[in-house]
């Protein structure tokens, strides 16, 4: 039996064994079973100190628009100059206004805490379909020809970067690497937005000898789509993690220090 990482910390004075024992029973239950009791607990945000965190407006000719641009350092390495960087492509229902509060801040300590070598983690917003281009705007342009440009203004070196997306992200990420594919050292997707019969996704080739990692819960509506496009990568990836969980920031923050720090490790 494992409690979470959120688990009952109930301490010993004047708790009951069978009390303890009923609430590590729940911790423990499958994500189906916490969900349908309506137990499923609050995302998991490390207890850990966040560095120089800023949200910033930048303006971006690709996308025709002011974007949101979202740092952060991980504490005890100042300002970041001369880190490299890990860009985050966020999902539909997402923005950079939001990272903060998902605790990226804390997470980029956490996981330089747990032996990455230190990074700055960064991220702008998307276009109008979802990082991927289309009617006059260019995400991709964005993200090649001007983000870097904002990034070494802050003295980070952009020269060396790799990617972490999750959901419609994920999905643009897999696009820019076909497009793209030396663009990042590495690519972490969390439960991308992909379909197998995408026509975008039928030939992967240009994806040979790209360093990538997949996480996707079994109870995520894209999970057999994700392990079909996983299948047909010519190049498998480092890292499959299907386990217990669903199209949510639960499970994603569940497993984001493990892929910050296999992101940290091409860098």
């Amino acid at each position: 039996m494992r409690l979470t990482r959120r688990g009952a910390l109930l301490g010993t004075g004047g708790v009951a064994a069978t009390g303890l024992l009923g609430v590590a029973t729940l911790e423990a239950a499958p994500w189906r079973m916490r969900r349908a009791l309506g137990l499923t607990p609050d995302p998991y945000i490390p207890d850990a100190e966040e560095g120089v965190v800023e949200l910033t407006t930048v303006s971006s000719r690709a996308l025709g628009a002011d974007v949101d641009l979202f740092t952060a350092v991980p504490a005890g390495h100042g300002d970041g100059a001369g880190l490299p960087v890990v860009v985050v492509m966020h999902g539909a229902s997402a923005s950079a206004a939001e990272f903060r509060g998902f605790g990226f801040g804390r997470f980029v300590t956490a996981a330089v805490a747990a032996g990455a070598p230190p990074f700055v983690l960064a991220g702008t917003d998307d276009g109008p379909y979802g990082w991927v281009p289309g009617a006059g705007v260019d995400p991709f342009t964005m993200l090649r020809d001007e983000l870097p440009g904002w990034l070494g203004e802050r003295r980070f070196d952009v020269s060396r970067r790799a990617v972490w997306a999750w959901s419609r992200g994920g999905y643009g990420a897999l696009r820019l690497a076909l497009d793209t594919p030396q663009w990042a050292r590495s690519w972490a997707l969390f439960s991308p937005a992909v379909a197998d019969d995408d026509p975008a996704l039928t030939d992967l080739s240009r994806l040979a000898g790209a360093r990538t990692a997949l996480w996707c819960g079994t109870g995520d509506q894209f999970y057999d789509d994700v392990c079909a496009v996983a299948d047909r990568l010519p190049t498998p990836p480092e890292v499959q993690t299907y386990t217990d969980g669903g199209h949510t920031r639960v499970f994603w923050n569940d497993h984001t220090v493990e892929a910050l720090t296999w992101l940290a490790g091409s860098l």
